[in-house]
């Protein structure tokens, strides 16, 4: 028997959603600076074009994408179980873990969290939702 989705898991989810976004600012600032400091300053829409199809900015496409399912298991219109929010759950700690030996994500990720102050106070933000 599957178990729909709790308000203590829908919760957790609308604040991993919260974290996951300050993230994901986060280090598209720091993305958007590092190609201005080589490219030169970009407008808002070239930006945009950037972060779609532009390959320095192609590994935050996995944080967009969990943000777009998390979005999904929270949507009224269908209803979600347990189970789905649980694997996100976990999908995001284990994305969110930076590994200087690891897949391309990862080693991104471990690379922004060494040069950025920012960066690192938000991953740390996000990691505190898994301490419960």
């Amino acid at each position: 028997m599957s178990t729909e989705l709790s308000e203590v898991t829908s919760q957790k989810l609308r604040d991993l959603r919260s974290g996951l976004l300050h993230l994901h600012k986060t280090l598209l600032d720091q993305e958007t600076a590092a190609y201005e400091g080589v490219r030169g300053t970009v407008t808002r829409g070239e930006l945009l074009q950037l972060v779609i199809n532009h390959e320095q900015f192609a590994w935050l496409h996995t944080i967009s994408e969990l943000i777009v399912r998390i979005d999904e298991t929270l949507s009224p219109k269908e209803p979600s179980l347990e189970a789905d929010a649980t694997a996100l759950l976990t999908q995001a700690q284990l994305l969110l873990t930076p590994a200087e030996t690891g897949n391309g994500f990862q080693r991104r990720y471990y690379a922004a969290l060494q040069s950025e102050p920012d960066a690192v106070l938000a991953h740390r933000e996000v990691m505190q939702l898994f301490k419960d």
